[in-house]
């Protein structure tokens, strides 16, 4: 392992460099998430920043009990990656931007007839299924930058002349329900294994898991559709959930709050819409509790982004990017609080996780047009 893997005591750790900036506030939280009862190791992501009382980007591990708060609102949110049959040869941004400006937030009700699975038709949060929704959530097409492993990118069947798809969303309002139900219940307290409740919420947990992920699928199905395209799921990860999990000898739960599994194959790891996005093969490591970053990470606070970037840049600037690219956003409050400025460079995230011995980069992707829609915040 390098020197980017930061001790603060033998239960507390936190993966960063001297160039990569990590807010007090969010180790401060780390340290005040690893007192918990049955709290046994926590270890911060390069992307650690805080977040309402727990921080996001980072793995908890516990045993005895474990802490629906810390998977937080969006259970099962993650990355899905897609390679399209559209060749970069004939994309055309206007027409593609045109296009997918006219995709609706949510989709219709005779489409989900058509193609929501059986099991999730009487769903109660059946309208949200295929909808991106607000926060750092988005769908975006992306092109093949660079390619580092020749070998591992040629046996995943992706094509570097056709253009990729990354959907980026959760259960939408179904997670949130789940935690607001739980912390009227029990507060923050946690749930002892074994117990009625403990297994009432994994229920719940792992029905949102199934949504989220189906709803990814929808995005993309979505997405490709309105422009006409194919295109085959390369990769699906999720990185709000708790599980089961042995870390040495110890058998107890590991949740992770904004931070990618380690030993699911490639990953994908989002810069912000205008920096790059990394294709990364994951090494397996106890010493981040199996885990990854799950993007850039943010160093600005939503409510002063807006301060910050409108005596700067117009609404009509910040739809166009550094690397060219272009984003569709009709929230204009969001636009500000996604804006590049307001989160870390990614390749300070990936030098620090290669650093420590975590990941080999497979693949650089350039966005090329990036679709934001309101609603609910992601983590």
């Amino acid at each position: 392992m390098g020197n980017s893997i930061c001790h603060i005591s033998e239960a507390i750790s936190y993966i960063a460099s001297e160039n990569l900036w990590i807010e007090g506030s969010a180790i401060q939280q780390l340290q005040t998430t690893a007192a918990l009862p049955g709290m046994t190791r926590v270890v911060g992501m390069p992307d650690l920043h805080p977040g309402r009382g727990y921080p996001i980007g980072a793995a908890f591990f516990s045993t005895g009990r474990f802490y629906p708060a810390l998977v937080g609102n969006d259970i099962g949110c993650g990355m899905a990656l897609w390679q399209t049959d559209l060749p970069l040869r004939k994309y055309n941004a206007d027409k593609l931007e045109k296009r997918l400006g006219a995709l609706g937030d949510t989709a219709t009700p005779e489409w989900l007839d058509d193609v929501v699975p059986q099991a999730l038709q009487a769903h109660p949060y059946r309208a949200a299924l295929g909808s991106i929704g607000g926060g750092n959530h988005f769908a975006e097409l992306q092109q093949i930058d660079s390619v580092t492993d020749a070998v591992t990118f040629a046996q995943y069947g992706l094509n570097d002349r056709q253009l990729l798809l990354l959907a980026h969303s959760g259960s939408r309002g179904l997670g949130q329900a789940i935690l607001r139900r739980h912390i009227a219940a029990f507060s923050h307290d946690g749930l002892v294994e074994g117990s009625d409740a403990a297994r009432d919420y994994l229920a719940e947990h792992d029905d949102a898991l199934n949504f989220a992920r189906v709803n990814r699928d929808l995005i993309a199905r979505r997405i490709l559709g309105q422009i006409n395209a194919e295109g085959a799921p390369v990769l699906d990860v999720v990185h709000n959930f708790v599980q089961a999990c042995t870390v040495g000898e110890m058998s107890g739960w590991l949740h992770r709050k904004g931070a990618t599994p380690g030993g699911q194959g490639l990953v994908v790891i989002p810069g912000s819409r205008g920096d790059y996005s990394w294709l990364v093969k994951p090494v397996v490591s106890e010493a981040s509790l199996f885990s990854l970053a799950h993007g850039a990470g943010r160093k600005w606070m939503r409510t002063e982004c807006k301060g910050r970037l409108s005596g700067k840049f117009t609404l009509a600037q910040l739809s166009r990017t550094a690397l060219g690219s272009r984003v569709i956003c009709r929230d204009r409050q969001l636009i500000y609080e996604e804006a590049p400025q307001a989160y870390k460079s990614v390749e300070s995230v990936i030098d620090c996780l290669a650093d420590a011995g975590l990941i080999a980069p497979v693949a650089r992707l350039r966005p090329v047009l990036t679709l934001k829609v309101s609603g609910e915040a992601g983590e």
